[in-house]
């Protein structure tokens, strides 16, 4: 396949703003890591008009597919999760050129997992957690028990994402593989969820209890990047200003569920600024020191 593609990734390869040419090629008959094609050729470039641009090709028998992606977005979707395959392609991918070595440099800072992204990582996949658990939760005290079980199957998912970043490792698409080995306990809860002969609504109940008590235990791990954002100035911050902090953009659909998680659990305080109007105030927050 790379025969066939060398005319394709000779031209890019000739473009200044072209830093790296990865390949990869399928590796079994159903490859959702190539999206089913016989090949990806991936190329990640400083600057385009999009931040993203994808072609299709077809050769004979044999298809593959063209991505085309800047710096800044490769970053986005290492840091935020958000497509999956990019660790494999990176990690995984024939290199076809590199441009002063950034492939290698990426894939260095990969396995490196520098801890301020462990960090931001660890409270996206938090406020995904929260949200998840809560909204799973109402499904199962109102007995929308299927519904429930979807909610809980993805907070068992953010719970074993944030393991693997715990133990330093970025999650991969095999996520349950990588959790199987280093945290078996979360692993456990997933086979009872999916693999167990009880009732429906008596293995919900179970596995809320257990992942109560495990979101319990990653509040303060989890809510670090978010609190370190409230610590940056004294004064009680509104809502609005919450929401629009360019720190907290990654995660910014989860904060109002994360912010009243951390509120009931005394972490945030709120404080009441009277309005206009009789008994109506406006809820401002602030971090509780230790």
């Amino acid at each position: 396949m790379e025969d066939i593609l060398r005319p394709i990734y000779q031209e890019r390869a000739s473009n200044e703003d072209t830093l790296s040419i990865l390949l990869i090629e399928r590796r079994k008959e159903e490859s959702p890591i190539t999206e089913n094609l016989d090949a990806v050729l991936f190329i990640i470039v400083r600057e385009a008009n999009d931040p993203l641009f994808i072609k299709h090709y077809e050769y004979i028998n044999q298809k593959a597919s063209l991505y085309v992606a800047t710096a800044e977005q490769v970053h986005e979707w290492l840091l935020y999760g958000t497509n999956r395959r990019i660790v494999d392609w990176v990690l995984n991918g024939k290199v076809i050129f590199d441009r002063n070595e950034y492939v290698d440099q990426l894939r260095q800072r990969l396995l490196d997992f520098p801890q301020q992204e462990r960090v931001e990582k660890t409270a996206i996949e938090f406020a995904k957690l929260i949200r998840r658990y809560i909204e799973g939760k109402d499904f199962y005290e109102s007995k929308h028990y299927l519904d429930a079980f979807n909610h809980i199957i993805h907070a068992l998912h953010h719970l074993a994402r944030l393991s693997v970043i715990e133990n330093g490792f970025h999650p991969e698409v095999t996520v349950w593989s990588q959790v199987r080995k280093i945290e078996p306990e979360i692993y456990k809860l997933y086979e009872e969820l999916v693999y167990s002969t009880e009732e429906l609504p008596k293995r919900l109940e179970l596995l809320f209890l257990a992942s109560e008590f495990l979101v319990n235990q990653r509040t303060e791990i989890g809510s670090k990047h978010f609190l370190e954002v409230l610590s940056e100035k004294e004064e009680a911050w509104t809502f609005d200003e919450i929401l629009n902090h360019p720190k907290l953009r990654p995660y910014v659909i989860d904060v109002g569920v994360l912010l009243e998680f951390l509120v009931g659990k005394g972490v945030v305080r709120v404080e009441k600024i009277p309005t206009k109007g009789k008994n109506i105030y406006h809820r401002h927050y602030r971090i509780l020191k230790n």
